[in-house]
């Protein structure tokens, strides 16, 4: 599908970021033929196109311009621009030969790689709007969101599309190249066309698609003053492609001319993405805020070889903003806020040593987005008065793809403002036009990074037949934790057994929608107005004493129980404990696996990690991994005779 070519040796060195237009690593010999065609053939270099003619026009001319610049590197395969273009057209005009069409929804099943940026561009260029599916998502949910956004067709690898046995129509996409030498042109965008329906939580237990449009990708992105991001940087894509954050992170680099560096773990750790960042010279990257905070707790080398990081989804602690600040005094850190309904940031702050002797600002609006604070009667607030955010400008999404009465609830059209969507934040302005957050209106929440709407686990949780009703709340045993934790009050009958609600979930939803703990008790807590009391939940979450030892833990048992209570936050003496009962996640299983390979040495995996979750598991691998390490400690190994 795409033309990918191993990197040559030089290039896999460390090293200052390449000048723009330098050609990037080997190619094969269809790769050179296909630059070369695009060197000799390309016409004298035209105007870039405005913003409003999209992300996909942009990255066309850029490919136009500078050809053998490096577009994508994929571990030890690189993509330029000539190659991702010509890629993508041809398997535009691939996915049109198989029936798609101008204006159908696609959905997209890929793990992060760089045949993924070129498939995105592909639909595109074939006319689809593209629908992201995660793959680490169960199927029952990825046939439910391909469903809601009309897709009439999922592609992408085809060993997932198998094991992931969809019921829908399914086009395994080439493993193969395809590079056709006619450079065949792609449908021609409108701006407003949708380009991604991306789905968030919702309140009604059925996810929101949400509809982005070309135009506003493309003016979140190109040539942001927010932050500093020129042809010559190379950005990361972690992220999800599920998560708006990745529409940051590939189209903020392509429509400027710089390259993506793709991470191609699943589950990456800390170690792999600062040796990642540190291999391929990575200058900007997106942190989720509760990332940011894991990051700066641990003082990472992540930030030594970043120039700009962009954080955003929670609200950021000007505690670990101070620590970065002052250890890595070149870094522009940016403090990013929006909805996905305005297109991924809305506001944005240069966060300064300044700002973090109080609360740290969200900034001022960016990119054509407008911001209005209104009280419960759509009036204006004064300024340094709290009210509720409404949004609108040109990155407005069309709305929530087949929900026309939510999405006339949300957005609205003001007789003097324009367009706007209500965003359910409650904000306040400083005199000089700076914003503040202050909460939610609803019971919305975000954790690590995920928007969600506790009434869609819920609805989960009372489709269960042992379940009579159930509430969600957060939990926060630490400023830097955030911990779903789920209510339920049983149906009459046999009592459910919160380990099998939570598989139960897990099997429906995916795993950032799963509570972290689950208890069954008597009654939910109402207040005077007769609604769950989400703030007497909370208390019920308390610290459990200390568990009982089940059995003297051996050394290497000690030393992992040591590591899971820093991470916990509670004490762990029992061989048998099991990470995810006692409120882990895989936020915190980064820090665990961190910790053992600074203070034990070893590198346990999230794969392995989650596969053996207990205390004497995780000691087992350490055991193994140490072993493996010093063959000489191995029982039974021959003696050292020094050559004798």
């Amino acid at each position: 599908m795409t033309t990918l070519s191993p990197l040559s040796p030089d290039t896999r060195k460390e090293g200052p970021v390449p000048t723009e237009g330098t050609p990037q690593g080997g190619r094969t010999a269809s790769g050179d033929r296909t630059a070369a065609a695009a060197t000799a053939t390309r016409p004298a270099a035209a105007a870039r196109p405005a913003a409003a003619a999209g992300p996909a026009a942009l990255v066309a001319w850029h490919a136009a311009r500078t050809p053998q610049a490096l577009a994508v590197a994929d571990g030890d395969t690189t993509l330029t621009y000539a190659q991702l273009v010509s890629s993508a057209r041809a398997l535009a005009a691939h996915l049109r030969e198989h029936g798609v069409r101008r204006g159908d929804s696609v959905a997209l099943l890929m793990p992060r790689s760089a045949r993924t940026v070129v498939a995105q561009l592909a639909l595109w260029w074939a006319g689809a709007v593209c629908v992201p599916l995660d793959p680490a998502h169960p199927r029952a949910r990825s046939e439910a969101l391909a469903a809601d956004a009309g897709a009439t067709l999922t592609v992408g690898d085809g060993k997932l599309l198998e094991s992931a046995a969809l019921t829908g129509a399914t086009l395994a996409l080439p493993g193969e190249p395809l590079v056709d030498g006619g450079n065949p042109p792609g449908v021609e965008l409108a701006p407003d066309a949708a380009a991604f329906i991306m789905f968030t939580s919702g309140s009604t237990g059925r996810p929101k698609g949400v509809a982005i449009p070309h135009r506003a990708i493309a003016e979140l992105v190109c040539d942001p003053a927010y932050l500093t991001l020129t042809s010559r940087d190379r950005v990361l894509f972690h992220s999800p492609m599920t998560f708006d954050a990745s529409t940051f992170e590939v189209w903020g680099a392509l429509t400027n001319g710089a390259a993506v560096v793709v991470s191609t773990t699943e589950r990456p750790s800390f170690e792999d993405l600062a040796r990642q960042v540190e291999r391929h010279g990575v200058t900007v990257a997106f942190f989720t805020t509760a990332l940011f905070h894991q990051l700066a707790g641990r003082r990472s080398r992540i930030f030594a070889q970043l120039r700009t990081v962009v954080v955003g989804g929670e609200a950021l602690s000007a505690h670990h903003a101070r620590e970065v600040l002052q250890a890595f005094p070149w870094l522009e850190l940016v403090n990013g806020y929006g909805p996905t309904e305005a297109t991924t940031f809305t506001t944005a702050h240069r966060v300064t040593l300044a700002d973090c002797d109080g609360q740290v600002p969200i900034g001022r609006p960016i990119a054509g987005a407008t911001v209005h604070l209104l009280d419960d009667a759509g009036r204006p607030v004064p300024y340094g008065e709290v009210g509720e955010l409404w949004i609108g400008g040109s990155r407005l999404a069309h709305g929530y793809t087949g929900q026309p009465e939510l999405t006339a609830e949300r957005f609205s059209d003001h007789p003097e403002l324009g367009r706007l969507y209500r965003s359910g934040d409650l904000v306040s302005r400083r005199p000089d036009g700076t914003l503040d957050f202050h909460g939610r209106t609803d019971d919305q929440v975000k954790i690590r990074g995920f928007r969600i709407e506790p009434a869609e686990i819920e609805h989960a949780l009372r489709e269960q037949s042992e379940v009579a009703d159930a509430a969600v709340a957060v939990h926060r045993p630490s400023p830097d934790d955030a911990r779903l934790a789920a209510f339920v009050v049983a149906a009459p009958g046999p009592v459910p057994r919160p380990d099998a609600l939570r598989d139960r979930l897990a099997a429906v939803l995916p795993a950032h929608l799963v509570p972290d703990e689950v208890r069954v008790v008597d009654a939910l807590p109402l207040n005077s107005s007769g609604k769950v009391d989400r703030r007497a939940l909370t208390d019920l979450v308390t610290a459990d004493g200390p568990d009982a030892p089940a059995g003297p833990l051996g050394p290497l048992e000690q030393a992992v129980a040591e590591v899971w209570s820093r991470s916990l936050g509670r004490e762990v003496t029992r061989p048998d404990a099991d990470f995810l009962a006692l409120g882990g996640h895989s936020l915190l299983a980064l820090a665990v696996t961190d910790d053992l390979r600074e203070e034990l040495g070893v590198e346990l995996t999230l794969a392995d990690f989650f596969a053996a979750p207990t205390v004497a598991g995780h000691a087992a691998l350490v055991e193994r991994a140490l072993l493996a390490a010093h063959s000489d400690l191995h029982p039974g190994a021959p003696e050292d005779t020094d050559g004798h």
